[in-house]
């Protein structure tokens, strides 16, 4: 008892502001937040009102930062007097892609939810966009009124007024009541409501006091009886005011939004590259985001450069249809670093590793910066393997560190660079002839750089295999319903192991995919039986409840099985696409040698295309059924290249 009722924590709104005419500590008592070191009031949010100040809350947004880049790049490139406050507000083009539901990175419309309403809706104007930032809450979709409110926008529900002064103050929302404003406009016009006294109903009725809404309801008829309205149908509008305005939002708040949404929507029809590439460098130390940001990217048809130590600068930036990697999104390469890169270059572009350690300040640029950068392929431009690069890195930075001194010192060294023989025998420029890494260790190692893969994803040749078994990608799970069944394909990217207090091992499992991340708990019993899935590298599908939390998810592991077990167990079917011309005998030899070693029960068919003609299906004997396997696929991928194998 002693303790009921005593302040619990301090805490700070996060935009809250409180103005006053003179020094605050003339009204009331300050506190310094140990966090922040800032000054907060100790009164909270109601006493400051109660005491006669005013309160305003600034929020900062970031979208308004990627917007002012967009334009930036804009005027850079191919639109110098672009000006966004000049937009049409009916740009067809801006409508058709909201219809289209491609909207990830447009403000406030790129959850899953408001995609598959944006698509039902079909949105024509601007007022349609603001009802939809207001609708799209828990009550109103509880509810049914965002239901309600596409229909009758398409006319499949009809609608009719109470009292025709009801029509101007409903009709952009197709007579639901949508708005708080909506709700002082009705009081205001059929119950003779002052706006100041309209906007005292409004807030009762958000409070629902049964005493003062009895006293509102009161009012509210006396007004309409005053206007000569029906009572009984002013009742009716008074009970519905009431039902929506515990939904009721504010519309000039919306309003506000759905402009911000509309112009991210217009630059991103309009101005893709310019517009994806702003908010791939707001986003850039967020790995989720830009995953999910370069998956949209490959969806538009845009292509993503990796970072190049010749032509990438700090940011993401546009390369005439293209978008390439900012060195700043490299782990580990930090702003000095950049800088000391770029400052080196504006000598000209780099020729070598060697010509790169001798230019730029290897203090400020040291090997872990320069192996990172490698591995992430930005070196790739001056023409040799990661692995070759690698191998030279230590004596072209000795070499580097070699000529720094000399310069510092006021040395010259008595032969060029050209004439250079470093420790091992290689001439200045040359690297080791080693063996390129495998495919795995260099999709490993880009991952380890930049948080993700960039030239390519172990899970991209399974990318049918993974629409066929599963119900959902990782992005797509937060949209999920709590306690709904999924199936997921990933590759096991972190698992941390622990006791239960019964002594049995379980693991927290994070599961990557081509749109992003999960957690996973996966309890004894499941864990016993699929440790060694679980600590391997290979694709699996995981099958298990959603446990869906305020911001995040985790998938409770019913079961987990490898991808190729899957796979194999079934396909029915695998089709081989052959393009001709380039196609030989010896290669239709090799492939029947690679089909006679993985026999199996799958029928197979061979499409023989010919560009710009024609099609020719070829269906294989019995005697030459298939076995649906990732080896059969890495077998015939060598002779012909990748997407050739189909299995379904």
């Amino acid at each position: 008892l002693s303790l009921e009722g005593l302040t619990r924590h301090a805490s700070t709104h996060a935009a809250g502001v409180v103005v006053t005419p003179k020094p605050l500590t003339e009204y009331l008592p300050l506190y310094v937040d140990p966090k922040s070191k800032g000054q907060v009031t100790q009164f909270d949010m109601g006493y400051v009102e109660k005491i006669g100040l005013v309160k305003f809350d600034f929020l900062g947004l970031k979208t308004l930062t990627v917007i002012n880049n967009a334009i930036r790049l804009i005027r850079d490139g191919r639109d110098p007097d672009f000006d966004l406050d000049l937009i049409a507000n009916d740009d067809e083009a801006s409508y058709e892609l909201l219809s289209r539901g491609e909207t990830t990175g447009v403000f406030q419309l790129e959850s899953s939810g408001m995609k598959e309403y944006l698509i039902k809706l079909k949105p024509t104007c601007f007022e349609d966009l603001i009802a939809m930032v207001a609708l799209y809450r828990p009550g109103p979709l509880g509810s049914g009124m965002v239901d309600s409110f596409i229909k009758r926008k398409h006319g499949v529900e009809s609608f009719t007024y109470d009292f025709p002064q009801l029509e101007p103050l409903l009709k952009d929302t197709y007579g639901v009541i949508v708005y708080q404003e909506q709700v002082m406009q009705i009081a205001q016009v059929l119950g003779n409501y002052t706006l100041g006294g309209a906007d005292l109903l409004r807030r009762a009725m958000g409070k629902k006091k049964a005493d003062e809404m009895a006293k509102q309801k009161k009012l509210f008829l006396e007004g309409a009886k005053a206007n000569k309205l029906d009572t009984k149908k002013a009742e009716t509008v008074f009970d519905l005011m009431e039902k929506f305005a515990e939904y009721g939002f504010n519309k000039s708040h919306s309003a506000a939004y759905a402009y911000i949404a509309y112009q991210t929507a217009y630059l991103k029809a309009h101005y893709p590259v310019e517009f994806m590439t702003a908010l791939l460098t707001e986003d850039m130390e967020n790995t989720d985001k830009v995953i999910k940001n370069i998956n949209e990217i490959r969806n538009m048809e845009i292509a993503i450069l990796p970072p190049d130590i010749n032509a990438s600068s700090c940011d993401f930036t546009v390369h005439t249809k293209d978008i390439r990697f900012g060195l700043g999104a490299v782990k580990g390469v930090g702003g000095g670093a950049v800088e000391a890169i770029v400052e080196a270059r504006e000598d000209g572009p780099f020729e070598s590793i060697h010509n790169f350690c001798e230019r730029v300040d290897l203090r400020r640029v040291n090997k872990r910066v320069v192996e990172a950068l490698i591995k992430c392929g930005t070196f790739d431009s001056l023409g040799h393997k990661r692995a070759q690069f690698i191998a030279a890195l230590e004596e072209a930075m000795e070499y580097g560190q070699k000529v720094q001194r000399e310069k510092e010192s006021g040395q010259e060294s008595l032969f060029g660079s050209e004439e250079i023989v470093t420790q091992s025998g290689h001439a200045y420029g040359q690297l080791p002839d080693v063996e390129e890494w495998p495919e795995n260790v260099l999709l490993t190692n880009e991952k380890e750089a930049i948080g993700f893969y960039i030239t390519g994803h172990p899970l991209a040749r399974h990318s049918d295999a993974i629409k066929r078994f599963s119900t959902c990608d990782t992005a797509g799970l937060i949209e999920r319903t709590d306690k709904e069944e999924v199936s997921v394909c990933g590759i096991v990217t972190g698992i941390k192991l622990l006791n239960t207090r019964k002594g049995d091992r379980m693991a927290f499992v994070t599961l990557e995919d081509l749109s992003g991340f999960v957690e996973m708990v996966v309890f004894p019993e499941t864990y016993t039986q699929n440790a060694e899935l679980l600590s391997s590298e290979e694709p699996l599908l995981v099958k298990g409840t959603l446990d869906v939390g305020e911001d995040a998810c985790k998938i409770l592991v019913n079961e987990v099985l490898a991808l190729k077990d899957v796979q194999k167990n079934k396909t029915k079917l695998v089709r081989f696409r052959l393009t001709s011309p380039g196609l030989d005998d010896r290669q239709l030899r090799d492939l029947k040698e690679v089909m006679a070693r993985y026999r199996g029960e799958c029928e197979a068919l061979i499409h023989l295309v010919v560009p710009n003609r024609s099609e020719t299906v070829i269906t294989l004997p019995d005697t030459l059924r298939l076995q649906a396997s990732d080896e059969m696929m890495d077998d015939v991928e060598k002779l012909f290249g990748y997407n050739v194998v189909t299995f379904e």
